[in-house]
């Protein structure tokens, strides 16, 4: 049986963020990948995504963007090859195309069970992301069969998708960007819009997370929050990365021919149900976007910077059409479900899991000693699971390990 001292599960941006903060403390470590380095990025995104943050922000531990471009938003190929130099740049020993089937305890120690055969460990860094098994709602069984259901991790572009009707349920940054495109593409796009976050891209002339970098909110953390379980069930936001800096709002995909409809509750016979609470939705995005312009004002008058930023431009109110809450499904060739993901662990103990099946975890630090989590949302800070998140994470609990392995030591 094969030994390292840390045994991280996962090669993306977050497992290898943890490399880099246990090899700067020579720390002995493995980092097992199920496919390739950026496995996900390689093979879960579809051809036109783009970050949603400012390349400017794509910041890991000791290795940034470097490019000619800090105002862009990386392609999801570039992101691929930016996490390939970095596992480059400091030889991060990664084992590639290694499937973990079980994490065992014995004794003060852990076995992790491989593909590629068993692995001896005294901790262990769960850094699988939150992006794994697409969360498709028991509903979709009642959809007709004629009806070609997927997940945004399964959509690539619109030439995949057949020439009828496309329902997309959910209006979060996946949703939003996807039916954006398919209408564009010349598809009758309808959209089912739930709770949503909603933000210009731009505001006084500044990427919008400029102003939340500026204000400290992407730094929050997880100690912070009155309710911790809701600041990590909010949906992505509504944004896109486009060279362009365009705002993709209900708006904007409005005037583009969407068809918005409220929250998909249900199939009667050959119809679908949408919720009634469709303006309800749209005015409580409105009416939290418009508190964080208030925050970003006030801070650019207390800093003195009113001068050096262009005046206030508030987007206008979404404009709420009257939204049908049955709609026939008989003219829809595809459903695509951007309705999040589900947690999906099979190769752990069932007692390190809540009742959804998520890991149980403080700040990271997992319940059982020496087992540790990254890259979830608000794992410890807001910015968890960007890549300008994953570093400061991976630092902190990188001293946290090293403490436990110490206290292993003196025992």
């Amino acid at each position: 049986m094969n030994t390292t001292t840390v045994t991280i599960i996962g090669a993306g941006q977050a497992g290898l963020a943890m490399s880099r903060a246990l090899a700067s403390r020579s720390i002995d470590h493995l980092v097992l990948e199920r496919g390739e380095v950026a496995n996900s990025w390689k093979t879960e995104r579809w051809d036109s995504l783009r970050l949603l943050t400012p390349n400017w922000m794509t910041r890991l531990p000791d290795y940034r963007y470097r490019g000619c471009d800090p105002e862009g938003y990386m392609t999801g190929a570039e992101v691929a090859d930016f996490l390939g130099a970095y596992q480059q740049s400091f030889s991060a020993p990664v084992l590639e195309n290694t499937e973990v089937r079980r994490v065992g305890r014995v004794g003060e120690e852990y076995v992790v069970s491989t593909s590629n055969g068993d692995l001896r460990c005294r901790a262990v860094v769960i850094a699988t992301g939150a992006c794994g098994t697409p969360k498709i709602p028991s509903l979709a069984d009642a959809l007709p069969g004629h009806i070609n259901q997927l997940a945004p991790i399964h959509y690539r572009n619109p030439e995949q998708i057949g020439s009828g009707r496309v329902l997309v349920v959910g209006a979060s940054a996946s949703g939003a960007q996807i039916a954006d495109e398919l209408q564009r593409s010349g598809r009758d796009v309808t959209l089912a819009v739930g709770d949503h976050v909603r933000l210009p891209r731009t505001y006084r002339g500044m990427d919008i997370h400029w102003w939340m970098d500026a204000l400290g909110l992407l730094d929050e953390k997880h100690t912070e929050m009155e309710d911790l379980n809701r600041a990590r069930r909010l949906p992505s936001l509504q944004l896109i990365g486009s060279p362009s800096k365009r705002t993709l709002d209900l708006n904007s995909l409005s005037a583009t021919g969407v068809e918005l409809v409220g929250r998909f509750a249900g199939v009667a016979g050959s119809k679908a149900q949408f919720s009634g609470s469709f303006a309800n939705q749209c005015a409580s995005a409105d009416l939290k976007l418009g508190r964080l312009l208030l925050a970003i004002d006030q801070y650019a008058t207390d800093k003195g910077l009113d001068a050096e930023v262009q005046r206030p431009d508030r987007p206008q109110p979404t404009s709420v059409p009257a939204a049908a809450t049955e709609v026939g499904l008989a003219d829809f060739s595809t459903v695509i479900w951007a309705t999040g993901f589900r947690p999906n662990y099979p190769w752990l103990n069932q007692d390190l899991l809540d009742h959804k099946g998520a890991i149980r975890h403080d700040g990271g630090v997992m319940e059982q000693p020496g087992m540790y989590v990254l890259g979830l949302p608000f794992t410890r800070r807001r910015k968890s699971t960007f890549l300008d998140g994953v570093g400061p994470d991976a630092l902190e609990l990188a001293d946290h390990l090293h403490t436990h392995l110490n206290t292993l030591a003196r025992t």
